[in-house]
């Protein structure tokens, strides 16, 4: 359990986001090209499941970090994005991969 002085440290709140096996995933496809439909998401990242794509989906949208929009046209579809917030994740993502390249081998 974690102590309780860690609840409120914004580092470990902002860690949270990429606890998931594939939340970090996602966000780098959806930066790389979106909107994007869930049968792309899904070729995209082969060894998802549709179940766990579509809770992991669920999961950013709940967290501000994607958007669903959802149009009623035929046949319906759905395509996924990045919020703002979403969005806001960019220069960590490419600072992260910076300090990847440079210091894990």
């Amino acid at each position: 359990m974690l102590e309780s002085k860690y609840i409120n440290c914004p580092v470990h709140k902002g860690m949270a986001i990429f606890e998931g096996k594939w939340n970090s995933l996602i966000i780098y496809e959806l930066i790389f090209q979106s909107p994007m439909r869930f049968g792309e998401l899904r070729k995209a990242l082969p060894s998802i499941s549709n179940t766990m794509l579509s809770s992991t989906l669920k999961s950013l949208e709940k967290l501000g970090l994607v958007e669903r929009i959802q149009f009623n046209e035929v046949p319906p579809h759905v395509e996924y994005s990045l919020t703002e917030s979403g969005r806001g994740l960019i220069p960590i993502f490419e600072s992260l991969g910076q300090w990847s390249e440079k210091n894990i081998k």
